[in-house]
């Protein structure tokens, strides 16, 4: 087949309809949309199991997740807003309920007083620990279990290949 200019559609076959993905295109999606989709309902499941049990909403304890990796249990809120993925109004409400719960603290950057630091307290990183062993007890189950260690070790590694942020994580 030739190759067709970007923006421009290649001429449908006749046992296609117009404008839609060739049988290769179409499997490919299917497959993306079942990985996507399957991955992030399991996510959204192994989550709501931390909540139930924890009483940590999705947000916050990713959000503690992410302080417990961080070097000394701390980051600026405009690092967590980008591990979140929110925004800052986004941010400041998930670590507002979180220090209101004294799970973490804001603290000065010594270096910067327009920089604020959200750091883990003793209870934030007692509750991320005890999360964290009900998100693992659900991997095993929900996971591991079904897949098996190797393969989900092959699955995880192959996918953390196409994470172009993956080299800059704190761990």
């Amino acid at each position: 087949m030739e190759p067709v200019s970007p923006g421009v559609e290649r001429p449908a076959k006749p046992d296609e309809a117009p404008g839609c993905p060739q049988a290769a295109e179409l499997a490919l999606l299917q497959q993306w949309h079942g990985l996507h989709s399957g991955v992030r309902r399991l996510t959204d499941d192994l989550l709501a199991d931390v909540e139930e049990r924890q009483g940590l909403a999705p947000s916050s304890f990713q959000a503690l997740m992410f302080l417990v990796t961080a070097p000394g249990q701390a980051a600026p809120m405009n690092q967590l807003s980008a591990a979140l993925g929110f925004s800052t109004a986004g941010t400041t409400k998930v670590v507002d309920r979180l220090a209101e719960a004294g799970l973490v603290e804001r603290r000065p950057s010594d270096a910067d007083r327009r920089v604020v630091y959200t750091a883990l307290t003793e209870a934030g990183a007692k509750s991320v620990r005890e999360a964290s062993g009900v998100l693992v007890r659900a991997l095993r189950s929900r996971v591991l279990e079904p897949l098996g260690e190797d393969r989900f070790r092959a699955i995880a590694e192959a996918i953390a290949t196409l994470d172009p942020g993956a080299a800059d994580g704190p761990c």
